[in-house]
């Protein structure tokens, strides 16, 4: 396959995943209350279908090369990362690299927080 076509099943799919985010955001926005149910229902998918994709392109011909990128890097992708995040931990899990996959969970979750506030507090000072 063409670099130029991964790059467009990648693109399509993400397209198609971010305006599903985005639909499921409006859908669920009213029902939340106090809770993103929206995001949580969103990563929780993502990660169920990341996970059937990818093992369904693995174990079968039911997903090809060529879908597989269209499913889980671009429409997975787009519609969540947090479900690349899951998938990538379970892989360095199932080939023992438990040391990554504990520095890369935790790397991920204390930096994401120390960056938000980091980037906070840089547009407090600047405002």
């Amino acid at each position: 396959m063409k670099q130029s076509s991964a790059f467009f099943l990648v693109g399509i799919g993400g397209f198609l995943g971010s305006t599903a985010r985005y639909g499921v955001s409006l859908l669920l926005s009213s029902v939340a209350g106090g809770l993103p149910l929206a995001t949580f229902s969103v990563n929780i998918a993502g990660c169920f279908f990341i996970g059937l994709f990818s093992e369904l392109a693995v174990s079968t011909t039911l997903v090809s090369p060529e879908s597989r990128l269209f499913l889980v890097t671009g429409f997975c992708g787009g519609f969540t990362t947090f479900s690349s995040y899951i998938f990538e931990n379970a892989s360095l899990l199932k080939d023992g690299q438990l040391l990554y996959a504990s520095v890369y969970l935790a790397g991920s979750v204390i930096g994401g927080f120390v960056a938000l506030y980091s980037g906070t507090l840089i547009a407090k000072i600047w405002t």
